[in-house]
């Protein structure tokens, strides 16, 4: 594994066009930026893959990949099967990570030399967040 391993990051896509945005924008953001970046379009009627191809077409390191709605779970093993990179992260379309998120996964996982690194959420409502 070299110095820079890469990440490939998988993300199921199916009709999120409001929360698309600021996922892939928290994706392309990451102070890690050695990512491969799969986007599975599953089968979106709400323009979600037109989005998926726009910001494929301004990061060279986005792969979108279009497919007829088959599930999230079908989406995933679609985006697995094109993995290039030495880990693989996931990111649900209407979640967002902070910006050092890989940067601190991957150092964690070579200092300790993990097979699988995870990490917690905080999941917000209106009225309260949760941890």
């Amino acid at each position: 594994m070299s110095d820079m391993p890469l990440i490939t990051v998988i993300v199921p896509v199916y009709n999120i066009r409001e929360y698309l945005p600021r996922c892939v924008r928290s994706i392309t953001g990451q102070t890690y930026e050695n990512l491969e970046i799969i986007l599975v379009d599953d089968g979106s009627q709400d323009n979600s893959g037109i989005i998926c191809d726009d910001y494929a077409n301004t990061d060279k390191r986005i792969l979108v990949i279009h497919q007829q709605n088959a599930g999230v779970s079908a989406a995933r093993n679609t985006g697995l099967a094109m993995v290039t990179g030495d880990y693989i992260g996931w990111v649900d379309s209407d979640d967002w990570i902070e910006p050092d998120t890989y940067e601190c996964m991957l150092k964690n996982a070579q200092e300790y030399k993990a097979d699988i690194v995870v990490c917690s959420r905080m999941e917000r409502y209106e009225d309260r967040s949760i941890f």
